[in-house]
């Protein structure tokens, strides 16, 4: 890999990570609701996942969605789905003692997840057809998912130590209601490009 190349690959990798999309706004919702330690098995489960659907669309995943659009399909709405039950989930977080009563994403959670994430669908294709040559060889594949999880840990970190910086401020039941149906709703927002 050259080093524009790797340069190229990493800015868009930071960019893509630490940018507004599902993970980042559950993470911070996440940061206020349980904390900054407890949302750590979500924070590395989201960059366990990225590596591994990066991988597997570098490895010829991206090229099955291409020749079977019906696959596609079915995990755009399968995401849409499980992205309206987790901003459920957001919505509903009660007064801080039942929020915390409540457990944040899992690790395997925040893994699978990736696999109907729009967001890192996108990232993922687009790295594989912008960034590198047709019929990659696995070591600069998994190279290039490497690259990803290891910006994108910290960069979705960002967002968890934000949220639980905030958590003082949300102390007062009302105003963290408030903050979670906001979180919700943008979750739902989240999915207006990738139905329309």
């Amino acid at each position: 890999m050259s080093t524009q190349l790797f340069f190229a690959l990493t800015l868009f990798a930071f960019v893509s990570s630490v940018t507004p999309g599902p993970n980042n706004l559950m993470l911070l919702a996440s940061g206020v609701n349980h904390g900054f330690r407890a949302t750590l098995p979500h924070m590395v489960g989201i960059s366990v996942g990225v590596f591994i659907l990066l991988a597997s669309v570098g490895m010829g995943l991206g090229l099955l969605l291409e020749q079977i659009p019906q696959l596609y399909l079915v995990l755009k709405w399968l995401g849409a789905a499980y992205l309206l039950y987790l901003a459920w989930g957001v919505a509903t977080a009660g007064a801080p003692k039942d929020a915390e009563a409540k457990r944040p994403i899992s690790f395997w959670g925040a893994a699978g997840f990736q696999w109907v994430n729009p967001k890192a669908w996108v990232m993922a294709v687009g790295a594989f057809s912008s960034y590198l040559p047709a019929h990659s060889g696995s070591a600069l594949v998994l190279g290039t998912a490497i690259l990803f999880a290891v910006v994108n840990l910290p960069t979705i970190s960002l967002w968890a130590l934000f949220g639980s910086r905030l958590r003082h401020w949300l102390r007062i039941p009302h105003y963290r209601r408030v903050f979670n149906a906001l979180m919700a709703v943008l979750l739902v927002a989240s999915l207006a490009p990738m139905l329309s």
